[in-house]
């Protein structure tokens, strides 16, 4: 192991030898042409990035937000079994053209609790496959011959952005950005494989050859150089942060026949570990299980990539030559070997994803305490935030649980009104201050979700959404008043009488029934449960104004005391507009219901 080590370092001394001849010879013999062909084809080779970036940036988004619902029905699906999983982290993966967006989407969804680590690692496998239709795509721009694919997609591009010009709806918009999205992952590609082709050309195409053979691209199989290749992968992915671009480069070099086909596989192996470093760092902060799906996408990784390796090191001569057998595009090989890489490393982990998750887990320890309960608390986490569609679910979700929090010390605060034992206080004041903080976090999310690019139907959701929050707290607001009476009526030495507690727990069962219709309608986003809220919530009403009724009578005939009658009539407003507050949260689904 030790002299294999040496003897890599020295190649590697040699190999910078070499580059240093290259470069004083090449600078002694050199024109003003070549070092303005060269200074010109690097230019353009960065362009060409930048465009392609854009592309694949500006495509995928419009695509999630115009598949945010499918979006949400695959996660929900990705639950039920390995293999479901998996064809739903390709699909997505497809949908948003990048592995890294969704691996970081599902550590964002595992810190949340909407996904389970186990769930997560089978997404997470799918996710590497869908990312080989990148390739394709790549592969695809170079086909044709004189027929010119990225000429169509140019055009393509220029339909989009007449469409965004004339298109006065978000919808057909979107559509026009996806165009120009797509157009310019081609136009691209295509500046990217223009600039390599001239530095394949005349003096400076020959010394370029050169200095690549030296590295490996020759007949000879690939030893030391095989560390360097996956290296060079694996850093440069970590650092551009897109395994898709530097796989364009990549598809670009060995077009240009800069690299071959086996130096290619190599770089391929390794950007599949650099690509983990984005879910790495989206994990920091976040809680134990997320890290350690972050963990698994690594772990996933690295043992295929150990897997491939060797092959691809002592018999990647004789793969390339079985791939040229099947095609000869060496852009297409390429592609096709990115997905047989990742789908058969799917297939050979998939029965040992419990194995998978029990290393993350002795690899990423458990917290104890104070710190792991602060931790549970936020659930609404900001990494929700690359995928608008979802966190606008999750926000659903959590203030179906803060208003429950409020529906409870409501009863709560009730309870100890009518029995005169507040011992519960502590509790409720606990509640109390969660329903505050909750307010305050989801309304704050909420501010910066209003800044995505959202559809048409979850703006309106978003802005509802702070309505309700503020609904809910004014519930728990008017639970706490009920708390102050309770602790006046003790003071005053105040009861109600057996009549009086007869009417407040009849409205308490409107408020009841009220709620539970409300929890349906906005839970379930369904207009068909309003009548039976808006008939709770009448009838809150006839409740309360008898209430008023019963009060008077008894004060005139002498049976109540001012003490508890006065406590009475403000339970009485309390209660109806509580059940005001919350037909208020069941009347928000009209915005944006579907009728």
């Amino acid at each position: 192991m030790i002299a294999s080590f040496k003897t890599a370092v020295a190649r590697l001394r040699l190999f910078y030898t070499e580059i240093k001849i290259y470069m004083v010879s090449s600078l002694l013999s050199v024109s003003t042409d070549d070092v303005l062909t060269v200074i010109n084809s690097l230019f353009f080779i960065l362009g060409g990035i930048a465009v392609f970036m854009v592309g694949m940036n500006m495509m995928g988004s419009n695509l999630e937000n115009a598949a945010g619902r499918s979006m949400r029905k695959l996660m929900t699906k990705a639950t039920k079994n390995r293999f479901i999983g998996v064809g739903t982290g390709a699909a997505v993966t497809a949908i948003v053209n990048s592995s890294s967006a969704t691996t970081v989407m599902i550590v964002g969804f595992v810190n949340v609790g909407l996904m389970t680590l186990t769930q997560a690692v089978s997404v997470i496998m799918g996710a590497n496959i869908g990312t080989t239709i990148s390739a394709f795509i790549m592969a695809l721009s170079t086909a044709g011959g004189a027929f010119s694919v990225a000429a169509v997609f140019a055009l393509v591009a220029f339909v989009g952005f007449v469409i965004t010009l004339v298109a006065k709806k978000d919808k057909i918009k979107r559509i026009g950005y996806i165009f120009i999205g797509l157009g310019l992952i081609f136009v691209g590609l295509d500046v990217m494989s223009g600039a390599v082709k001239a530095l394949t050309e005349g003096n400076v195409g020959e010394g370029v050859k050169k200095m690549f053979i030296a590295l490996g691209n020759g007949d000879k199989p690939l030893t030391w150089e095989i560390i360097v290749l996956f290296l060079l992968g694996a850093a440069l992915t970590a650092a551009m942060q897109s395994s898709g671009a530097l796989t364009a480069i990549v598809i670009s070099l060995a077009g240009g026949g800069l690299i071959s086909l086996q130096m290619a596989m190599c770089i391929i192996l390794g950007t599949n570990v650099g690509t983990c470093v984005t879910s790495l760092i989206s994990s920091v902060g976040a809680s134990v299980n997320a890290r350690r799906a972050a963990m698994v996408h690594l772990l996933f990784n690295i043992v295929g990539c150990f897997i491939f390796i060797w092959p691809v090191a002592f018999a990647g001569k004789y793969i390339a030559q079985f791939l040229n057998s099947v095609i000869k595009s060496t852009q297409w090989q390429i592609a096709i070997f990115h997905m047989v890489f990742n789908l058969l490393t799917t297939a050979l982990l998939l029965p040992f994803v419990n194995y998978l998750v029990k290393l993350a887990c002795l690899i990423v320890k458990d917290k104890k305490g104070a710190e792991a309960s602060a931790e549970e608390y936020e659930r609404l986490d900001k990494r929700l935030l690359k995928t608008p569609a979802i966190a606008v679910g999750q926000v659903r979700k959590e203030l179906l649980h803060m208003g429950g929090m409020a529906f409870e010390n409501y009863k709560r605060a009730l309870d100890m009104l009518i029995s005169g034992d507040i011992s519960q206080k502590p509790d409720f004041e606990a509640t109390e201050k969660s329903i505050n903080d909750y307010n305050s976090f989801i309304s704050s999310f909420l501010v910066k979700l209003s800044l995505e690019e959202l559809a048409e139907t979850d703006e309106k959701k978003v802005s509802s959404f702070y309505h309700v929050a503020s609904d809910i707290e004014r519930i728990g607001d008017y639970a706490e008043n009920i708390v102050e009476y309770a602790e006046r009526m003790i003071i005053d030495k105040a009861q109600f009488s057996e009549h009086a507690k007869a009417e407040i727990l009849e409205m308490d069962k409107h408020v009841t029934e009220l709620y539970m219709w409300v929890e349906k309608t906005f839970g379930e986003i369904d207009m068909k449960y309003l009548p039976s809220v808006e008939a709770e919530e009448q009838a809150t009403d006839d409740a309360c104004k008898m209430m008023q009724d019963a009060h008077l009578r008894r004060m005139t005939e002498g049976h109540c005391t001012a003490e508890a009658g006065a406590v009475y009539l403000q339970l009485a407003l309390n209660m109806e507009r509580i059940g005001d507050h919350m037909n208020n949260i069941a009347q928000s689904v009209r915005g944006y219901a579907h009728h």
